[in-house]
């Protein structure tokens, strides 16, 4: 099938790109932007973008954006091999296996929600919010460091009203009409909170 063709070439395409510019942008963006690049939210975003872009059944959707993030790891350690130097063990130690594995789980959900915001149904609008919630649920991990001696307030504040900004740009992107937007963006509430929860789960801090 055509689909699957596509999903084939793209996805794993679509991951060398992510991975190596990911660490490209991390070497060479200053903060608070260039802390995009350390954001799993920010991949989650990659993969839901992929799928909402294309033309994919849903099925073919979750393959093609857990292969994405899961191609994306070994990418990325690749890129810091070629630019810095790092040990090329780094693309596939314990470390790279458990973001893949987070890639797989990433894919499946955010792989799934690109192609429902985009086929429309009951669940366009969850769909649609996701992107943006996910995004402000890494903001709100971040404001909790306010305080914490180990981080500079104004860098975390600033890095959480990016990722803030961030998210309703993209909410924004995928909505259809303003009232879409809007109810995407009150979904993204409570979705923000289970974001929150299961980033904290992960130990992702």
């Amino acid at each position: 099938m055509v689909i699957n063709r596509n999903v084939a070439v793209a996805a794993p395409v679509a991951g060398v790109l992510l991975g190596a510019l990911d660490f490209v942008w991390i070497k060479y963006v200053p903060f608070p932007f260039g802390g995009l690049g350390n954001s799993i939210a920010v991949w989650a975003v990659v993969a839901f973008l992929l799928t909402f872009r294309s033309r994919w059944t849903v099925p073919a959707g979750i393959l093609g954006a857990i292969v994405c993030l899961v191609v994306a790891v070994p990418s990325y350690y690749l890129a810091a091999t070629l630019i810095q130097g790092d040990a090329l063990a780094n693309t596939y130690n314990v470390t790279a296996l458990l973001w893949m594995g987070s890639g797989v789980v990433a894919g499946t959900v955010f792989g799934a929600a690109g192609v429902l915001a985009r086929t429309g149904g009951r669940l366009r609008a969850a769909a649609a919010a996701m992107p943006g919630a996910v995004l402000f649920a890494e903001a709100t991990m971040q404001l909790t460091r306010v305080g914490d001696p180990s981080y500079e307030t104004a860098d975390t504040v600033g890095y959480a009203a990016v990722l803030i900004a961030l998210g309703m740009a993209v909410t924004v992107l995928v909505g259809r009409s303003w009232q879409q937007r809007g109810l995407a963006l009150l979904l993204a509430l409570p979705l923000t909170a289970v974001g929150y929860v299961l980033l904290s789960l992960t130990g992702f801090r």
